[in-house]
């Protein structure tokens, strides 16, 4: 009988098929198909370059085997297999090796966002439908732009119609746009990943459509070709993706949400959705919303318009003429009883979205008002994450 092994894999369900880690990895251990994005046992050294960068947590599973699952084993799956009983005679062995991998990861994690788990109510989401074979067809029904001229952003609400072609999206997922041509090395681009903006019955209520929130890069192949974007034109998508960030179907629940520019996306849908199918719930949502100024913020003015007796609303500045710099942990630090409040409530779920530069930020707020009321902040934030109420996407 082989010796047991520690196998590194990526959870098909939870990776949003960013292909991060495979541009990570320095020794290409990581690759993908049409379908999947695996890791090549033959190759991987466990360096763990690849497990900060992960905005899910799904390149965080392993499994004891005694011969490694093949990348065409890989390929094929739809979820991970569940762990074989390697009886007594692997049990000392697999110890070991659990605690040398334990040892690595405790080293990768740092700054890491961990591994989430989707709220216990949330509906069930579709993953994985199209792929970079056999794309859903979309056409472009709307290109608005959010911010305004001159303010040094060019952020746009893109709507597209997916026909009769079955798309089902929930809040919080993302879906992927592949834009034409090739690269460099004469292959296809690879899609790009965009939250939804949309709650899941469309942007205009029983419509297949859905909207995106998308910011134009200096140098960014796909957002440009995004914003670019004409009605009429058709896009080729693959998803949807994302079985975490999702928002809970309990009416009672409390949405704490923190977020910068486009990280927006996935809070209008939650708010949408709110505002549609839970009129009167009890939970209350809370906003931390971080952009330059007014005139950079996405729909700063529809956000106004949100009563607060649905959403209160934060919006946090760091340009404002005359002004001293602000951040989202800043404003969470000035409302530290609202935020405290929220923390002791087991009825509350935290979901923060943006550039990873805010995530050490909001995490040191958070400490300092949970230790504020005697609370470990840690030890809070891990049962949250084991109850599926606090989720982290930045990138």
């Amino acid at each position: 009988m082989n010796k047991p092994v520690k196998q590194h894999l990526i959870d098909p369900e939870i990776c949003i098929r960013c292909y991060t880690c495979e541009m990570t990895c320095p020794i290409q251990a990581i690759t993908h198909d049409d379908n999947n994005v695996v890791v090549d046992a033959e190759k991987c050294n466990f360096c763990m370059d690849c497990i900060p960068v992960c905005p899910t947590g799904s390149i965080d599973e392993w499994r004891v085997v005694t011969t490694p699952y093949s990348l065409d084993d890989q390929f094929g799956w739809e979820e991970l297999p569940p762990q074989d009983d390697l009886g007594e005679a692997g049990g000392s062995e697999v110890e070991a090796l659990d605690d040398a991998v334990e040892a690595l990861l405790a080293e990768a994690h740092q700054g890491a966002g961990g591994r989430a788990k989707a709220p216990a109510s949330a509906s069930k989401p579709s993953i994985n439908l199209y792929n970079l074979g056999k794309p859903a067809l979309a056409r472009v029904q709307g290109n608005f732009r959010l911010t305004a001229e001159g303010s040094g952003s060019d952020v746009r609400h893109i709507i597209l119609d997916f026909g009769g072609q079955p798309f089902p999206v929930l809040e919080g997922q993302s879906i992927g746009i592949t834009p034409p041509g090739t690269g460099a090395d004469g292959k296809p681009h690879l899609p790009r990943l965009y939250s939804v903006s949309s709650p899941r019955d469309g942007e205009r209520p029983h419509y297949n459509n859905v909207s995106l929130t998308v910011k134009r890069e200096d140098q960014g192949l796909c957002s440009n070709y995004v914003c670019d974007l004409k009605v009429g034109d058709e896009v080729r998508i693959t998803g949807p993706f994302g079985a975490t960030f999702l928002m809970p179907d309990d009416p009672a629940a409390r949405l704490l949400m923190i977020c910068t520019g486009t990280g927006s996306a996935p809070f209008r849908a939650f708010t949408m959705r709110r505002q549609r199918a839970a009129r009167g719930a009890s939970g209350d949502m809370v906003l931390f919303f971080g952009a330059r100024a007014p005139d950079s913020l996405p729909y700063f003015g529809p956000l106004n318009k949100v009563p607060d007796s649905l959403l209160q609303k934060h919006m946090v500045f760091s340009r404002l003429p005359d002004q001293p710099k602000e951040y989202v942990q800043d404003r969470m630090m000035a409302e530290q009883d609202i935020v405290a409040e929220l923390l002791a409530d087991p009825r509350t779920h935290i979901y923060i979205c943006g550039l990873r530069g805010m995530e050490m930020g909001v995490e040191d707020s958070f400490k300092n008002i949970a230790e504020s009321t005697g609370m470990q902040w840690e030890a809070t934030r891990d049962v949250m994450r084991d109850e599926g109420r606090y989720h982290v996407e930045t990138y």
